[in-house]
């Protein structure tokens, strides 16, 4: 097992009132969509996050425990420890239509396999779904890379009223 190299972080992005994006001054060169990385905070923990980006590697993180609460405490300048990647991540087949479908923060690491997709020439639709608007994210980033972005959200306060399932099966059913 490798030791944490130690980087700071360069940019914090607020997403949501639980989420935010960390820019670090590192680059996960080796990296592909759907990897992750192992974060470290000296002195609290370590956890996996998949990767949003890999240069700069920037990691979209909820605060939902000890560990993310004490990264969300975390200032531009502060070092953090991070080594990686790890996992399998995600294949295209470029013979065919990607639909990628995500719900709250599972955009983040959605957002490099279009920037994938949409590199290789593969025509991509994102479909997003939340509980409610100011829960949605990265939908300004997809609709920037050019793709279709789907819109679901519970209360309908953005898109379509209801579950990003319903979106993804009607899609389904008009692509095949």
């Amino acid at each position: 097992m490798s030791l944490p190299e130690i980087v700071k972080i360069e940019e914090i992005r607020v997403e949501t009132r639980t989420i935010r994006t960390f820019v670090l001054d590192a680059e996960a060169q080796d990296a592909i969509p759907g990897q992750f990385v192992m974060l470290w905070l000296p002195g609290i923990d370590e956890k996996p996050f998949a990767v949003a980006r890999p240069a700069p590697l920037t990691l979209t993180v909820n605060r939902v425990g000890p560990f993310s609460t004490e990264l969300h405490g975390k200032r531009v300048g502060d070092p953090v420890g991070w080594r990686g990647p790890y996992g399998r991540g995600y294949a295209l087949d470029e013979d065919r239509h990607a639909l990628l479908v995500a719900g709250g923060y599972g955009a983040a690491p959605l957002y490099y396999l279009a920037e994938q997709a949409v590199a290789a020439g593969i025509q991509t639709a994102v479909a997003i779904g939340a509980r409610k608007a100011l829960d949605l994210l990265y939908v300004d980033q997809f609709e920037a890379l050019g793709v279709e972005v789907l819109v679901a959200t519970d209360d309908g306060s953005a898109g379509e009223r209801g579950y990003v399932t319903e979106i993804v099966a009607r899609e389904i059913a008009q692509n095949s």
